[in-house]
């Protein structure tokens, strides 16, 4: 056996290690993704509740960038400050050592009783968390057979001279050592293999402690370069700041950590001669004490990160989407999210096209026309990117869960594009046509389409909140308004007819205008339904008796 097949052995075994951690995450993202997302969202208040919330999530999920996703779209969102965001980083790097120190142990004998249960957990029929999590035992014992293979490959060249030579720079220069340890990690987006790694390597005698330790913390350092070089907004310097505080934060411990790993490296073997064990705990020992050092000060770091990435003046493309991070495409719970949130802009946005278009219609100045068929080309343009973003997520990591919430983000996306077209193609047609003729509706007219624009826009944040918060009594009260507004229509033709008759409604031409602008409410209001109440309920197999399809397919 030579060096090179050495080499490609070892190359086989840390990709086996990479593509069990990969398995864990995944496994537990689908089982608990919704909740550990809850538990962040809840959790985020204090900075030691963040921080103990960090600590939890990311030792289930096992990756910190993952965490730092979720985080990040709370942040995003205005919904959580920086420093808790700061608390729930160092609790996810303290998260990320727990399953090292698992490892740390020789319990490789439980690998085949591991892939055995996880198999069986994952062939039981339907869906559920116990099959979910089968995935999560399979991966974890692929890690545990691709560190005993690890550390039988070394064995029989423990003293081969080419070995000896390749892992000489490594051995003779902690620089080095730290280098080559982030740019591992940055390559395999992942901290916990290249620590496992460094310490099947020590078990050995491949390298000295030393060498070992810097390799550990050029992985904590590289670990943090993927969020920065990945999920950083390049157009938004505020989404810099937990990223970039995360790494300064690295950077800085790093480098205290190298300038004195010569007392260090005698103090943690002298506490663990097992240099395995030793290159855990160290790995434990830098996180905590980065955490206890930088947790009383976040404040003062956080107005500094706030100063060194200051928030945008707001005077870029309205359609620019602001929660589409491609970085969080890997997990998918965080990437649904992000575009539910950005789905939520559409509805903030129509609103806004329906007051304006209101103004237009019983006003005197065009400007709200303008603004309005603007406002359109934005939802169009958003749009078209949520779809972008939801059909870019692989499709290998959906659930059926996932796949049920993305069509729901379609539906709503979509008939909020299509109430913005109603809108754009026929009310400010309509608003146009008054300012230019001159047209005045009657006071009654007013009064009326006052009352029943706010009734689409009651109904309209009714959506809003349905979409998030999946209410099936909210969405049978929704549903209901379609019949509503069937009566709304009626009693406005009956009365303009009656103001007709009695020579109270100006002109004919006016009175039908008021007509079409009440029918173009209530295919408003149709979208408004068909986007939030009717996905609900269709789940529940609730849909209400007397909607017609085709009459839909009209509207």
């Amino acid at each position: 056996m030579d060096i090179s097949f050495t080499f490609l052995s070892l190359a086989s075994s840390v990709a086996l290690l990479l593509w069990g951690t990969h398995m864990v995450q995944k496994s537990v993202e689908q089982a608990f993704g919704p909740r550990l997302r809850d538990l962040l969202g809840t959790a985020l208040k204090t900075r030691v509740h963040a921080f103990l919330a960090g600590i939890g999530v990311t030792a289930l999920l096992q990756s910190s960038t993952a965490t730092g996703l979720m985080v990040a779209g709370f942040t995003a969102a205005g919904v959580v400050e920086l420093v808790p965001a700061l608390a729930v980083m160092l609790g996810a790097n303290v998260g990320t050592t727990l399953v090292v120190q698992l490892l740390s142990f020789d319990i490789s004998a439980l690998a085949p009783a591991l892939i055995l249960v996880g198999v069986i957990m994952a062939r039981r029929r339907g869906a559920g968390t116990v099959r979910e999590l089968g995935p999560a035992l399979i991966g974890l014992g692929l890690m545990l057979v691709a560190l005993r293979h690890m550390i039988e490959i070394f064995t029989p060249f423990e003293d081969a001279p080419g070995l000896r030579l390749v892992m000489g720079a490594v051995a003779t220069s902690p620089l080095i050592a730290l280098i080559i340890g982030a740019l591992l990690t940055w390559i395999a987006h992942s901290s916990v293999a290249i620590v496992l790694l460094a310490m099947s390597l020590a078990v050995k005698g491949v390298v000295p402690p030393e060498a070992g330790f810097a390799l550990v913390i050029g992985a904590n350092i590289g670990s943090a370069l993927n969020p920065v070089i990945e999920g950083s907004n390049a157009l938004d310097p505020a989404s810099r700041r937990m990223p970039f505080g995360n790494l300064f934060n690295r950077l800085v411990g790093g480098a205290l950590a190298l300038l004195a790993i010569e007392p260090m490296t005698r103090a943690m073997v002298w506490l663990q001669p097992d240099s395995g064990r030793a290159i855990a705990d160290f790995h434990t020992l830098f996180n905590v004490v980065m955490a206890l050092a930088f947790l009383p000060f976040l404040s003062f770091y956080a107005a500094l990160l706030k100063r060194l990435f200051p928030d945008k003046v707001n005077e870029s493309d309205p359609a620019r989407t602001l929660y589409l991070s491609s970085a969080a495409l890997e997990m998918p719970v965080v990437a649904i999210g992000n575009a539910a949130r950005e789905a939520l802009r559409l509805a903030d946005i129509l609103e806004t096209m329906l007051h304006d278009v209101k103004l237009a219609l019983q006003g005197g100045r065009g400007e709200p026309v303008a603004e309005a068929s603007q406002l359109d080309d934005v939802m169009d343009r958003l749009n078209s990117a949520i779809k972008a973003y939801l059909l870019a997520i692989p499709r290998s990591a959906l659930t059926e869960a996932d796949d049920r919430r993305i069509a729901e983000i379609l539906a709503f996306a979509t008939n909020m594009e299509q109430a913005g077209d109603v809108i754009d193609a026929s009310m400010l047609a309509l608003a146009a046509k008054r300012l230019k003729r001159g047209l005045t509706l009657s006071p009654e007219g007013n009064q009326e389409l006052d009352a029943i624009f706010g009734r689409v826009i009651m109904n309209l944040r009714a959506a809003a909140a349905l979409f998030v918060n999946d209410d099936p009594r909210a969405a049978h009260m929704l549903a209901a308004e379609k019949a509503v507004f069937r009566d709304i229509e009626t009693k406005a033709t009956e009365d303009h007819m009656e103001r007709l008759r009695a020579g109270q409604s100006g002109t004919a031409e006016a009175a039908g205008l008021h007509l079409e602008v009440v029918r173009d409410l209530k295919r408003i209001n149709a979208h408004l339904i068909s986007g939030t109440a009717y996905p609900v309920l269709e789940r529940g197999t609730a849909l209400l008796a007397n909607r017609v399809i085709n009459s839909n397919l009209k509207e």
